[in-house]
């Protein structure tokens, strides 16, 4: 169903992209962030909330209408929009976010989403401290190349199988999400969604490689070591796990063949960040880049080549619905479009209405990376990392070229901010709530969502952020 209203979607494209191609339409329409008053940020303040408070409240509300509540906030900000700024600005704004941030950001997920629910590891696995290590590392060294999503979906329904027996494993889901669901997604653009926008921002595929790596290893060494003494503390407590060995399974990977379609996608992202032919199409003053289209129309010919070639029973076997990414999908459509107001505030500076986190984050011209590390952390917590990249990325000046060269460190703190951090919550990181979800399916009862934070990630992740901080950004 998904892949066919895709399908009809292009089609439906099409002829635009014909009929706009190398159209000169102007100057595009210019939306002045000073002249917005901060009350246009309370449909994404909304949005967030609505997110962090239904699931607790509201949850059987929540489950039904989540999508209804993503397009109430959008309408609520389309609407005033339509009225004070216009037809023409309004038109741009939304084309501008859909099609250059949000579009390539889905389909993006949806690769990594559907190509990795193809890959069943099937074997006997027993959940002892040394396995759900090993499990957790593999996790974190794959979500860097495959995302964060991708490694996620691929490895939690195997960890759980392997502790089903155990009655304390909720700390492993929780390091689970810490690690492979948010940190190890660090050095690639392919790793975590922020990273991805930053790349179709102009940051080279390569930059958080070189640069997030020690940041990266210092947080997962500590994180497993952590982990591994937790595991170990928990397994002798409860006793020796005594697995159901009467049908004892070999090690194995059905749905093989889908490891070539991620590295198919790889090789779609890589393609779109080196070949630059200089070939664009316009809808309505949106510059759409070849090598951009090309790449979205690779990944979902590889999501549909995955979707149509595996068997049906691998998916059975991983529980693969399509829930999760509906969920994503619906609720950043609506965290995308009214996030528009923010950006062009943020981009005002000094002279917009968020002027005093431009303030905090600068001092005399020059960046505070430390509070460009601690805000984009903590509203990656409790917003979405993703957007909250974008938001920073823009106060800090926008401009690739100058953040990666002139002031790296900048560009480091907010990296590693909405990556890190990301796993403060359910709702840093897209992957976060897939996790969750399949893991209370399985039958683990999760912590709500301030349980996760409170216990979990303040007195586990807190700490270590403070030593990154003086270790990297003072």
């Amino acid at each position: 169903m998904v892949f066919n209203k895709l399908k009809y979607l292009i089609l439906f494209l099409m002829p635009s992209l014909v009929l706009t191609a190398d159209v000169g339409y102007g100057s595009a329409p210019h939306l002045n962030g000073e002249e917005l008053a901060i009350f246009w940020v309370i449909p994404f303040v909304g949005i967030l909330l609505s997110i962090a408070v239904f699931p607790l409240v509201a949850n059987h509300f929540w489950h039904h209408n989540f999508g209804k509540v993503s397009l109430f906030w959008a309408v609520s900000l389309v609407l005033p929009f339509l009225i004070v700024q216009g037809l023409e600005i309004t038109i741009y704004e939304l084309l501008h976010v859909g099609l250059l941030e949000y579009v390539p950001f889905i389909i993006l997920l949806l690769a990594l989403f559907t190509i990795s629910g193809g890959v069943q590891l099937k074997g006997t696995l027993v959940g002892t401290p040394m396995l759900n290590t090993i499990i957790i590392l593999i996790g974190t060294s794959l979500a860097s190349w495959m995302g964060t999503t991708g490694a996620a979906m691929l490895l939690i329904r195997p960890l759980i199988r392997a502790n089903e027996q155990r009655k304390n494993k909720v700390h492993v889901i929780v390091f689970f999400i810490f690690l492979v669901a948010n940190i190890g997604g660090s050095l690639t653009p392919l790793g975590d969604p922020p990273l991805f926008l930053g790349f179709l921002k102009g940051v080279d595929f390569f930059w958080t490689t070189s640069t997030m790596f020690l940041p990266m290893v210092f947080m997962v060494i500590c994180l497993l070591v952590i982990f591994f003494g937790l595991d170990t503390y928990f397994y002798r407590k409860e006793g020796e796990v005594v697995p159901d060995l009467s049908e004892k399974q070999k090690l194995g990977l059905d749905g093989s063949f889908n490891l070539l379609l991620l590295i198919g996608v790889v090789f779609g992202v890589l393609l779109s960040g080196f070949w630059k032919p200089n070939i664009h199409f316009e809808i309505y003053h949106v510059h759409l880049e070849l090598q951009n289209l090309v790449r979205d129309i690779l990944l979902l010919a590889l999501a549909y080549a995955s979707w149509t070639l595996t068997p049906k029973k691998i998916r059975e076997a991983n529980e693969y619905t399509w829930f999760p990414i509906v969920e994503v999908g619906k609720l950043f459509a609506g965290i995308f479009v009214t996030i528009i107001p923010a950006i062009a505030i943020l981009k005002a500076g000094p002279n917009g209405a968020l002027a005093s986190v431009v303030s905090s984050v600068s001092q005399d011209g020059e960046p505070i990376n430390y509070m460009y590390f601690w805000l984009t952390g903590i509203l990656s917590s409790f917003l979405d990392n993703a957007p909250t990249y974008l938001v920073f990325f823009n106060t800090a000046g926008g401009v690739p070229s100058v953040l990666m060269n002139d002031i790296p460190n900048t560009l480091l703190a907010i990296s590693a901010g909405a990556v890190f951090m990301g796993a403060n919550t359910y709702i840093g990181n897209a992957p976060n709530f897939m996790v969750k979800s399949i893991s209370e399916a399985s039958g683990i009862a999760m912590p709500s969502f301030f349980g996760y934070f409170f216990k979990w990630a303040v007195p586990i992740l807190m700490p270590l952020f403070i030593i990154v901080t003086y270790i990297f950004f003072l």
